[in-house]
């Protein structure tokens, strides 16, 4: 599996549907609609897309999205195409595969529904043209971080999650890693943030934790309030990161990135504190941040825990591009760790 920052000559998107993503009312709606599109039309400024639409919201989606995206109808429940969709890989003669996990709503979640999504990985293989890789391991490609050169990042609560894959053990993994994305060291990270555990999450996949942006070099998710939850999980993530090394048996270079502190801000014309989350990525637009959170798993659009779910890109013979998130005036403490 090449590194996500190699050439591509696609990205694969899937836009809302009636599910998480797109929200209840007109408005969310809209919110939802234009950052998918704005997303699409950032990436489409340097390879061409391909988005996915829902056949129950292709007219919507041609309001959005311009004559330069193309439209691929199939029946959807949601919009997390990194997550739902196949892994692509090259051999070593350069020819295209996609891997087509199983997906089973991150675990078989009572939430999700995945009647649709589970099939739309095959779908886009077909579609792009590579090579089917099948696969009998129950994946999403948020659960996975690959440095292109055989190193890959896991976590042991959703690889060897008893709703994905019970009765697997570490050893049946990686083979199925070695076997499919040519992964020659699988790394085994402990978990993932507190909040991707909950309710809603994905039972902690690996890519808001931590993630490989060159060659010996890992990013890592860094809560350094002692108070949160997240403080031991990131001590965890980094002590196992100490004690390994990549494929090529070279020591990472782990640079940790701080967990932002939202602080309130006062308006000179105003005594009302407010608090303003926003984040830098491909797109800015307030994204699906104003969705109700029960609706919602537990990772909303944002960084440094990224939520790049929504793209899958085919590498040249994955890139991500995720909404950033601006949150409404809250009473939150004047300056507090979000959760």
């Amino acid at each position: 599996m090449p590194a996500e920052g190699e050439p591509h000559e696609r990205t694969w998107m899937a836009y809302p549907s009636e599910g998480y993503s797109l929200g209840d009312t007109p408005e969310e709606h809209h919110e939802a609609r234009t950052t998918w599109a704005e997303v699409a039309h950032a990436v489409a400024r340097f390879e061409p897309v391909t988005v996915v639409v829902d056949p129950g919201q292709v007219s919507a989606a041609r309001e959005y999205l311009s004559a330069d995206i193309d439209i691929l109808e199939a029946p959807l429940n949601d919009a997390w195409m990194r997550d739902i969709g196949p892994t692509f890989v090259l051999s070593e003669d350069g020819r295209l595969g996609g891997v087509d996990w199983i997906f089973n709503g991150w675990g078989g979640q009572d939430w999700a529904q995945w009647d649709k999504d589970s099939k739309i990985g095959a779908l886009v293989v077909e579609r792009s043209g590579a090579a089917l890789v099948d696969s009998p391991l129950v994946n999403e490609g948020g659960g996975i971080q690959v440095d292109g050169l055989g190193t890959v990042l896991v976590t042991e609560t959703v690889q060897l999650d008893a709703g994905r894959n019970p009765g697997l053990s570490k050893a049946d993994v990686e083979a199925e890693l070695a076997r499919t994305i040519g992964a020659t060291k699988v790394i085994w990270l402990p978990r993932g943030l507190t909040r991707d555990q909950d309710t809603y999450g994905t039972r902690g996949h690996v890519d808001i934790v931590a993630a490989i942006p060159s060659p010996g070099v890992v990013l890592v998710h860094d809560q350094r309030n002692p108070e949160h939850p997240d403080f031991e999980v990131s001590k965890a993530v980094i002590d196992v990161l100490k004690q390994t090394t990549d494929a090529r048996g070279e020591s990472w270079e782990i640079i940790t990135v701080p967990r932002r502190r939202f602080c309130a801000t006062r308006r000179a014309s105003s005594t009302t504190a407010t608090s303003t989350i926003s984040s830098s990525t491909a797109a800015s637009s307030r994204a699906a941040s104003t969705i109700p959170r029960t609706r919602r798993r537990s990772r909303s659009c944002r960084r440094p825990t990224p939520d790049a779910r929504s793209c899958r890109s085919t590498p040249a013979r994955s890139s991500r591009a995720a909404a950033a998130s601006t949150a409404s005036p809250s009473t939150s403490p004047p300056c507090a760790d979000a959760p």
